[in-house]
């Protein structure tokens, strides 16, 4: 069963001649897939090649003008699946875009610091950036009824959204799946770089970060328990970042002094992952960390809401010294929104600090009877 992807529709209309469009997401995400369903309806003579196969390094990250010319041939359009496999992957591109006139290029890749590193600066004004998430609650509800989604939260708070197991339907197969990603691929790309000591350090640090999701994250607290300095945290952490397993939101602030700022908050781009991390897939009613999971799974869905329809907003999230707090804070469109997220659909008071220190910003608590909307 295909679900229709939300960035096949964005591929098909910002795809250009003489520009590289660069896909991003996490492995197993469905990139693939997407190329395949993009290459169906394609008129224009292509060439899909994989950045693992060997023959396709030797060409591709061969700076040759002449070499690439000969591997493209008379193709109109070059797709480049995993191309952070591929050495200079960024100047080659830079070649191919200045020297092979009228020709569109996609290239995706499963991790943001080889691609970043290697595309980035030869690429500068040349590429345009697509990001790709674990399918969107926008994604999904196309395939099932209201009904079937609020019967299907559960699920998707323990095993989360990845393709295949969206698409799985029995819980034990979920669960196999998510332990084979994270002992076999989620590390993948990290592992790969030069100067990766403490592999097993990786994946404790992940499991810490499992059990503070909305919380903030002391970076030198971290490298105690884990018994590494705070800049190699630090480092694993924006490595983590690159790979799309985690991401970061900041303390928003506007420099009040009876607020935080400094500190960060980490999410997982998927709840089943971090499950899978800490090897738990208990049903809802005897967990202790639902609030957790509530948290994470509705920031995440909101912030693939936002890249695939196009929304441009910073996020953040608000507390003070005193422990007041508001989850997500969206700064957009010149103006301030404050998202309390509950889990119980008991209504909290209006957090008076944040209305009071930013009177024109909006506040809306976010619950099991109105997500829906905030995501979808």
């Amino acid at each position: 069963m295909y679900i229709p992807q939300k960035q096949l529709k964005r591929l098909k209309k910002t795809l250009k001649a003489n520009k590289v469009m660069v896909i991003y997401g996490p492995r197993r995400c469905g990139k693939t897939t997407l190329l395949e369903h993009f290459l169906k309806d394609e008129k224009k003579k292509y060439l899909f090649v994989s950045g693992e196969d060997i023959i396709n390094q030797e060409y591709l990250g061969s700076q040759s003008i002449e070499k690439l010319k000969g591997f493209i041939g008379n193709n109109k359009l070059l797709v480049i699946d995993e191309a952070q496999k591929i050495k200079d992957i960024g100047l080659n591109l830079k070649l191919i875009v200045d020297h092979l006139k009228d020709l569109f290029i996609v290239a995706t890749g499963s991790s943001s610091f080889d691609l970043a590193r290697n595309v980035g600066e030869p690429l500068t004004g040349r590429k345009i950036t697509l990001q790709m998430f674990p399918l969107a609650q926008l994604e999904i509800m196309a395939t099932e009824t209201l009904g079937q989604t609020k019967a299907n939260l559960e699920n998707r708070l323990i095993y989360g959204s990845y393709p295949e197991v969206v698409i799985i339907k029995d819980n034990t197969e979920r669960a196999r799946y998510l332990k084979e990603i994270v002992s076999s691929y989620l590390y993948k790309d990290i592992l790969e770089l030069e100067g990766i000591k403490h592999a097993d350090k990786i994946v404790r640090l992940l499991q810490l970060l499992a059990f503070q999701i909305g919380q903030e994250a002391s970076h030198s607290e971290l490298g105690t328990q884990l018994g590494i300095s705070k800049n190699t945290v630090e480092r694993y952490l924006d490595l983590l970042e690159k790979a799309f397993v985690i991401y970061r939101l900041s303390g928003f602030s506007r420099n009040l002094r009876k607020e935080i700022s400094k500190n960060h908050r980490y999410f997982f781009y998927d709840v089943g992952i971090r499950n899978a991390l800490i090897n738990n897939f208990n049903p809802l009613k005897i967990r202790d960390d639902v609030g957790m999971l509530w948290e994470n799974y509705l920031v995440s869905e909101r912030l693939k809401k936002q890249a695939y329809l196009g929304v441009s907003a910073n996020n953040y999230f608000w507390r003070t010294y005193d422990k007041k707090e508001i989850d997500l804070v969206e700064e957009r469109e010149g103006k301030l929104f404050g998202y309390e997220i509950k889990w119980s659909a008991k209504k909290p008071k209006v957090i008076k600090d944040w209305v009071d220190t930013y009177p024109n910003a909006r506040y809306q608590v976010i619950n099991r009877e109105n997500y829906l909307d905030f995501i979808t």
